[in-house]
């Protein structure tokens, strides 16, 4: 005969809650460009971003801040960390975006911005031809620590946003 089976998950469904840990997710306001670019706010996220025990690498932004429990850490036994600390460029590339707007806007966070935006630029390039010079590939992701390429390569994906990267000086 046919067997089903049934699970039982519980009697209470999760409660909502805010992430506690920094890192992406806490960037989608910024991304977005929702913040108003006179506020106190947008100046705690220009800092938070430039915080190397945060987000903050020589060679981008990490997905996940080193002072979070799960940096680092595997999700399960089988599945590596793959949003818990390495370099996505899509992410990378949406922060670069925003700096720039945030860089054009009239407010007192105007230079930061800009400052940051041409480091992380310059990071994000020297890495990725770098990598690209030793390795011959693009990569799905840059390990954080060591700036070296990691997931499926070649992959032109969103790596690809590279080209877009390199060719914006905001000049």
């Amino acid at each position: 005969g046919n067997q089903v089976l049934h699970r039982e998950v519980g009697n209470q469904p999760p409660s909502e809650q805010l992430v506690k840990e920094f890192g992406y997710v806490s960037l989608f306001p910024f991304m977005m460009k929702l913040i108003d670019p006179r506020s106190k706010i947008l100046g705690d996220h220009l800092r938070y971003l430039r915080d190397e025990s945060l987000l903050w690498t020589p060679h981008g932004l990490r997905s996940l801040a080193t002072t979070s429990k799960y940096y680092n850490k595997y999700n399960t036994e089988h599945d590596k960390p793959y949003w818990r600390s390495p370099i996505w460029i899509n992410v990378n590339y949406l922060v670069l975006n925003a700096l720039q707007h945030y860089a054009r806007e009239e407010g007192p966070h105007r230079l930061e911005a800009r400052r940051l935006f041409h480091e992380l630029r310059k990071n994000l390039i020297r890495n990725i031809v770098g990598q690209y010079n030793k390795t011959g590939f693009l990569w799905e992701n840059y390990n954080d620590s060591s700036g070296n390429g990691m997931g499926s390569h070649p992959f032109t994906g969103w790596t690809s946003l590279f080209i877009l990267i390199a060719s914006d000086t905001d000049d």
